[in-house]
Formats: C-alpha cells, structure tokens, sequence
C-alpha cells in the first residue's frame, strides 16, 4: 500500500515528503491510520546518522497513536475504531529467554525496531510514524486506556516508558529519595512518575529558569547542579537517581549523592562515553547503570497507570511540515516538553 511519509535521504537533507509501501495486514496485523506521532531526540538522531548506522531514506517516528482501520481475520485484541499505539519495537525473536520474560526490548536477536531496523517481514528495512499508516503485528500494539488525550499519550511510548521502567525495577515508592538528572522530554517524565509513586522527589536541573516548572510538575526540590554548596548538602542521601541528560556531563558529581547501595540509571545516551571515577562506586557500594524502553507488557502497564494517575506528556503540537523547524529547536532545548505532529497535515 502507498503511504505518504517525511523522510530524511541523507545525514545533511531536510526531512521531505516522500512514499513508501507499507504490507497489507496479515492474520495477526492491524493497520492504523496514524493519528499523532511524537518528536524524539532519537528521531535526530538517527536522521542525522549521529550514531553512524542509518539506512536512507530514513522515515523517523516511535511515538505513535492511531485508529484501527483494518485487522487480520485472527486479530484478537483490536477491532476496526480502537485507538491503538506503538512504541519502538514492532517486533523480536519471541522466543528467547528475555523475550520469554516480557522483556522484548532486550531479546537477544535484537528487536526490530519500528524505524530504521530489519524488516522481517516485508525486506528492507523498518519505517516509522512520520506517516499517513503503519502496519504491525497486535502483539506489539498497545491500547490507549479511556481518558487518556491521545495526543499527549503519543511520547508516553518512548519518553514515558524509558522512564518509568527503571523506576518500576529500583522500587522507587514511599519513603525512597529520588533525583531525576534534567528537565527535557525524558526527565518531566521522570518526574511526574516519581512523584506519582510516592517517592520525595528532587529534580537537578543547569537552568535556574525550569525550577518552577519543576515544582509544578511534581519535585519536592529543585537543585541547580552548578551550585557546588546546593549539590554537597544532598551528599550521600540519594537512593536512586535517573539521569535523562543526553550531553557530555560530570556523571561523578551525581555519583557521590548515593547512598549505601544507592544506584544511579542512566537513560540519556550521550555521544562520547562518560569517565567514572572507580572510588565513587566502590565507597560507599553504589551502583551505575542503563536502562532501555521497556517491554510491551510493562509499556501497557505504564500506559494503565497513566491513565489512573492523569499523568500525560506536556506538549507542542506542529505539522509536519514544522519538522526540520523542531529538529533545529530541539537541538537549542527551546520545547516544553516534548513535540508532538498532528499527522492530519500530513495530507495538506
């Protein structure tokens, strides 16, 4: 089926319209017609080959809500009308053990990707939300729970989910102390969930001008990291802290505010790779690590919780043809919090 999309042909070209084929529905297949797609960093990214491993023409977008509009004849979970949405991954092995565990997005074949991966099914490769429809299998749809505005919903797939499920594997709750590193699409995430869990919340931020936005989406506390008196009164108190800043930081100034078996997860994922100094690990045992998206069973309950709490993304909503325009200002960090494209202009 001919689909209109936005691709980008080369790390240097403006993103443009451009067609691509999408498969027609198989037996478990449901087509949905692209309502709204988030705009992620990721999607810069890889438009931009700034991990060096971009296929062109390259059509971006993982953060994608929609209307069913056909299914295949053994479709369960969907029927034609439903809201349906899709996150990164629109398929793995299913068959590994972490596949078995609900943890696709760690299978150990690799997940296809739903932009820029191996398309098994069809050849090529994979093509994302910056477009009229897509094509995927119901086990990798998620449903957008009532009450939820769908538009807003659409960055719960990516921004969302990357950061409630480290939060979800640390146990944060009551009675834990939680730092959320940066205010951006990922970190005003983190911050809504950590408070929605019931942890003291306190977000560390380089901009003096997002520290009420900060309490307003939910911090106890706003600390500016470049103040060394503000950060060294925090010392070793932390019992989890995400970082969600993708630029070269000092990684060690945030180290040294865990506790005893504190960790600190890091979902940004800067260029260069970050030193850590050893005795900030060793004394007193912390501990540093990555987090990645989460599984499709864990996405869903993310979104179920969404919904029960009222928690969805703050949003710019622009049309597609504002796309390179949001590209240069994401780059300047000039979004409250996250873009969103109205996949209705893409018709104009």
């Amino acid at each position: 089926m001919s689909t209109k999309a936005y691709a980008a042909q080369s790390a240097t070209a403006a993103l443009a319209p451009f067609s691509i084929d999408r498969r027609e529905p198989g037996p478990t297949d449901i087509h949905i017609e692209i309502l709204y797609c988030g705009v992620c960093h990721s999607d810069l990214h890889q438009a931009r080959n700034e991990w060096h491993n971009t296929v062109y023409p390259c059509v971006p977008g993982h953060e994608i809500v929609g209307r069913v509009t056909k299914t295949g004849d053994k479709v369960s979970k969907f029927k034609i009308g439903d809201l349906a949405a899709v996150g990164c991954m629109v398929d793995s092995c299913r068959e590994c053990d972490n596949c078995k565990a609900g943890l696709e997005q760690y299978c150990l074949s690799f997940p296809t990707f739903t932009y820029n991966g191996e398309d098994k099914i069809s050849g090529g490769i994979t093509f994302g939300g910056y477009s009229d429809a897509i094509v995927v299998d119901e086990a990798f749809s998620l449903r957008i729970p009532d009450g939820l505005d769908p538009a807003a919903a659409a960055p719960l797939l990516c921004a969302g989910i990357t950061t409630y499920s480290p939060l979800r594997h640390w146990k944060v709750g009551p009675g834990k102390k939680v730092g959320i590193v940066g205010l951006g699409g990922l970190g005003h995430m983190g911050v809504k969930f950590a408070h929605a869990m019931g942890a003291h919340t306190v977000l560390f931020t380089t901009s003096p001008s997002k520290v009420e936005d900060g309490l307003k989406l939910g911090a106890d506390e706003v600390v500016i990291s470049k103040d060394a008196n503000a950060m060294q009164k925090h010392a070793a108190s932390f019992d989890f802290i995400l970082d969600a800043v993708s630029a070269d930081h000092d990684i060690n100034a945030y180290l040294s505010l865990l506790k005893l078996d504190g960790n600190l997860t890091l979902v940004g994922a800067p260029e260069n790779p970050l030193p850590v100094a050893a005795f900030n690990l060793l004394l007193p045992r912390r501990s540093f690590s990555g987090s990645a998206i989460g599984g499709i069973a864990e996405t869903q309950e993310m979104l179920d919780f969404c919904a029960k709490q009222g928690i969805a993304s703050e949003i710019e909503m622009i049309d597609i043809q504002q796309v390179n325009e949001a590209y240069d200002r994401l780059l300047k960090g000039d979004v409250k919090y996250r873009f969103v494209i109205d996949m209705a202009s893409l018709k104009n």
